[in-house]
């Protein structure tokens, strides 16, 4: 299966030919520019078309290394061409909160050299959670205002898919070096010029001038040494 929103993440529109249906429900592709439950980003949405009839992708989620589409009516077949539509909409909002999410993390690491444990994209808010002793807020306010300053400076983004070896060599990455397992030889990076590289499977903008501001209106303790910051788009 191509997973075509690796490389193209403005891909609004494809055909492709389905492989198999379960359950007349689970269909998985040959080709597909849906992205699957990841790495804190949610699924597309959207819809498949054969000869007219419409077929609403209500999930996706990736089993078994297939990207599997969960389609609202029954009725395709295998060998059924289909195009495949996108909910744009939905899915440029999340580029848009992705790359955000990026910077917001890269600001916290460079600035106190917390890890970043986790993060969760939603329609109306993103949450990073870091590894951090102290819980400063004063600071925390203050990547607000610097996360929208590398925003209006219109930053390109950018994707490559490195090999193994190179890939590890960028010290970003070579952290998450138990991450990957020795049959992955290609690692996708994401790079946002001057800012940020990271290895990472989610669907991001181009520029960070495409991103509207963003306001961090929460800050937690979730634990022990386990900070979580909100954001959302203003």
């Amino acid at each position: 299966m191509s997973e075509l929103y690796l490389t193209d993440c403005y891909l609004k529109e494809f055909e492709a030919t389905v492989e198999s249906v379960k359950d007349e429900r689970f269909v998985t592709l040959d080709r597909t520019a849906f992205y699957p439950k990841a790495g804190g980003q949610p699924h597309d949405t959207g819809k498949l078309i054969r000869n007219g009839d419409e077929f609403p992708v209500v999930f996706v989620g990736k089993f078994d290394g297939k990207v599997s589409h969960e389609i609202e009516i029954p009725g395709l077949k295998e060998g059924d061409v289909v195009k495949g539509v996108i909910d744009w909409d939905r899915r440029y909002l999340f580029m848009k909160y992705h790359t955000a999410c990026h910077i917001l993390s890269a600001m916290i690491h460079n600035e106190t050299g917390a890890k970043i444990s986790g993060n969760q994209l939603a329609e109306d808010k993103t949450r990073v959670d870091f590894n951090l002793e102290d819980f400063d807020r004063e600071q925390i306010r203050s990547y607000e205002a610097k996360v929208n300053e590398i925003i209006d400076r219109d930053v390109p983004v950018s994707i490559a898919i490195m090999p193994r070896d190179e890939a590890f060599e960028i010290p970003s990455v070579v952290k998450l070096k138990d991450a990957f397992p020795p049959e992955i030889q290609d690692i996708r990076v994401i790079s946002i010029e001057s800012i940020d590289r990271q290895a990472c499977g989610g669907t991001h903008i181009s520029s960070t001038g495409e991103i509207p501001h963003i306001e961090i209106f929460k800050a937690e303790n979730k634990g022990k040494n386990n900070r979580r910051i909100y954001f959302r788009f203003v």
